[in-house]
């Protein structure tokens, strides 16, 4: 009778670890899982995932250099928006990087001048503060003063609309009654409307078949250097007129077309008299013409 007693007891006594155990295990996991939603949650957020308000209250308030660099860096695509807008009503002499370079002035005053109170968007207000920083650039590069650009407006604008009306471009009478000026204002504003401008020789002229493009520098003029097509020309031409005449003869055609020296100092240089070398200096002429009749008639034949 006292056998299943004691086995009663010791399965009992075996199945209270088991049941004691169960709960320190779980408790474990559980406590885990809170350290990592912990740590998960004081993990900083990124700039870019928080609220562009909430950003812009917190840099009002600590003027802080990272919020003004991420507004830099958020906001700089508006930059090259504008500056091109603006670019497409210039002349080409005008680099749009330089327009850029001025837009981004007026960049970094929108950042510092922002006013979340007045209740408009960051977008808009940065447009019109990067326009004018780019305005006020071009109006400083410009030679003309901004009345006389301002006044030439007016009569390019009155000479359009008699376009328009008539069909016609208005005289110089028509426009000064238009205006209210005299022929002398009219003239000065003109003048001074057209002042020359800085060009770059850096600027493209042309393409070219070639993967290098012909800028200005390649194309300008050198005053300083001979053409050598002009310089053949008239070697030939010197030599066709001159052939068939005496030295003497070919001396009064070279010291008078080509030295310009007079007939009297043809003649002390020569010892000729003046006379003289007046009468050689007419039949050279002569025949010099005839023989120009007799080329050109074989330039036609041929």
């Amino acid at each position: 009778m006292k056998a299943p007693v004691a086995e009663q007891a010791v399965g009992k006594t075996s199945e209270r670890p088991a049941t004691k155990a169960a709960p320190v295990r779980k408790g474990t996991a559980t406590g885990t899982s809170k350290a990592g939603s912990s740590a998960k949650a004081a993990r900083p957020a990124s700039l870019a995932d928080r609220p562009i308000g909430e950003l812009w209250v917190e840099y009002q308030s600590t003027h802080s250099e990272t919020i003004r660099n991420f507004f830099w860096q958020k906001y700089f695509p508006l930059v090259r928006y504008v500056a091109e807008k603006v670019y497409a009503r210039l002349p080409a002499e005008v680099d749009v990087n330089d327009l850029v370079s001025s837009g981004q002035f007026g960049l970094a005053e929108a950042i510092d001048a922002f006013d979340l109170t007045k209740g408009v968007k960051f977008e808009t207000y940065c447009v019109n503060r990067i326009r004018g920083a780019i305005l006020d650039e071009l109006r400083a590069m410009d030679w003309v003063p901004r009345l006389v650009r301002s006044r030439t407006a007016k009569l390019q604008g009155a000479a359009d609309r008699t376009f328009v009306e008539t069909g016609r471009r208005p005289t110089n009478d028509e426009l000064m009654a238009l205006l209210g000026i005299d022929g002398d204002e009219r003239e000065k504003l003109e003048k001074d409307g057209s002042a020359i401008a800085t060009v770059s020789l850096n600027r493209k002229c042309f393409s070219s078949d070639s993967s290098k493009e012909v800028t200005e520098i390649d194309v300008i003029r050198d005053a300083s250097q001979s053409d050598p097509l002009e310089d053949t020309q008239r070697r030939d031409i010197k030599e066709m007129i001159t052939k068939g005449l005496s030295r003497a003869e070919r001396l009064i055609v070279t010291l008078y077309y080509y030295e310009e020296m007079t007939m009297k100092e043809i003649g002390s240089t020569l010892d000729l008299s003046e006379s003289r070398v007046s009468q050689m200096h007419s039949s050279i002429l002569a025949r010099l013409k005839a023989q120009m009749q007799h080329k050109a008639r074989e330039l036609q034949q041929q």
